[in-house]
């Protein structure tokens, strides 16, 4: 069964809904942006596919989810370098350009959507690494990302599908 999950704000804050649950999340610095540019900490407004569940073995039992799910591992990263041919692709570290590290002590990245964001085909500098995952104490913002809490991600994961779509909003969207 495919679903929507939504973000919108509401009240002053931002909001995820999916199938009939509300979850406090947090998005970019920037706010929401039809008009994303790397490095510019803005969450891509749109309508995005949920690719894969990527996740830290070592952090716990393995989530339960209907998505295509991969271990990552301390190579893993995520190039974020517009002139990279892999521009917002998976690499392996250590790689020849700048790219982000998978692989956090933090807890951010334990477990990790990547979202269909400027992938199918990639647009340079229009920004990369564009993730649902695990946030911050204290919801705040991200570089671009969606987060929520992992308790939270962790019950979202478990009822949906990778045919449900991610969709940001803006105020009044």
């Amino acid at each position: 069964m495919s679903g929507e999950i939504l973000v919108t704000p509401t009240n002053g804050a931002w909001c995820l809904e999916a199938a009939g649950h509300r979850f406090p999340c947090a998005i970019g610095r920037g706010g929401v942006s039809g008009a994303k540019r790397e490095g510019d900490g803005a969450t891509p407004l749109g309508s995005f596919a949920l690719r894969e569940l990527l996740f830290r073995p070592d952090r716990g039992a393995v989530p339960r989810t209907a998505l295509p799910m991969r271990p990552l591992s301390p190579a893993m990263g995520w190039c974020d370098c517009p002139a990279d041919p892999a521009y917002n692709r998976a690499v392996t570290l250590p790689w020849r350009s700048s790219a982000e590290h998978l692989w956090r002590r933090d807890g951010l990245y334990d477990l990790i959507v990547p979202l269909g964001y400027n992938d199918a085909p990639v647009s340079p500098a229009a920004g990369s690494a564009i993730f649902l995952h695990v946030a911050r104490a204290g919801l705040t913002p991200t570089e671009g990302c969606v987060a929520l809490h992992r308790s939270d991600l962790l019950k979202l994961l478990s009822i949906l599908t990778a045919d449900w779509r991610l969709t940001v909003r803006a105020a009044g969207g």
